[in-house]
């Protein structure tokens, strides 16, 4: 293949194609992620993908609020670390800290949309895009293997998907990332410690860890609600 051969098949991945008519595959796409997230052993993986997207939250927030992004971790456990350098207290600190929670209901909002609307392929290249700048400022060998891992899934699709899959998998990757941003909440909510998001935002504001709390459901209900409005018609047009 050569260079001009190629720069039109990464053109036309990169063009939007025509939203995809409702089928049965909205179902498929819907049921893969509740299963995703309701199985404990594919849960205990598939959150490696929550996790990442949460790190990226506070990265992504910390630089938009004049924070240097030095580095994340993705441990073993599937739990995460982001870090951003910048003064100790002050709004650019509270609204980094904040943003990770909400950040895989944002993005798996988007997606959902996105893969109803014929903008999948544009999205997973963007994603993967992503992905691989932030190897830069992976700061462990598991994390490493984790992004790299996810990039080649992310980017694999985007290559050789078809349109109807590329759409199937990305509202499966959306609505996947939206519950297990509330399976993520209902973690922090149970067995939340003093090292966790809500615990730090209490002691960085007047505010107790419950109403950050409140905030983060808020948040995921507001991406819910939206993402829910796009897929309702079509399902009810299904059924």
């Amino acid at each position: 293949m050569d260079l001009s051969t190629l720069g039109r098949e990464i053109t036309q991945r990169l063009l939007p194609d025509a939203a995809p008519a409702a089928g049965w595959w909205l179902l498929i796409a819907l049921l893969a992620a509740v299963a995703v997230v309701a199985v404990p052993p594919v849960w205990r993986l598939a959150r490696l993908a929550v996790t990442i997207v949460h790190e990226l939250g506070h990265a992504t927030v910390g630089i938009l609020m004049g924070r240097r992004f030095t580095g994340f971790v993705v441990s073993a456990d599937m739990s995460g670390h982001a870090v951003t350098v910048g003064p100790r207290r002050g709004i650019g600190r509270v609204a980094s800290t904040w943003a990770g929670y909400p950040a895989p209901a944002l993005v798996g909002a988007v997606l959902v949309q996105i893969s109803l609307h014929g903008w999948a392929s544009t999205a997973l290249f963007a994603a993967l895009v992503v992905l691989v700048l932030s190897l830069v400022f992976t700061r462990s060998l598991h994390t490493v293997v984790a992004v790299l891992a996810t990039a080649a899934a992310v980017g694999a699709l985007w290559w050789w998907g078809g349109p109807a899959l590329t759409a199937l998998l990305t509202l499966a990757g959306g609505v996947f990332l939206l519950l297990g941003a509330w399976r993520h909440l209902g973690a922090v909510i149970s067995g939340g410690g003093r090292s966790d998001d809500p615990a730090q935002l209490a002691t960085l504001t007047p505010l107790p860890g419950w109403a950050w709390i409140l905030s983060f459901a808020a948040v995921l209900a507001a991406c819910t609600w939206w993402a829910w409005s796009a897929l309702a018609p079509l399902l009810t047009g299904l059924l």
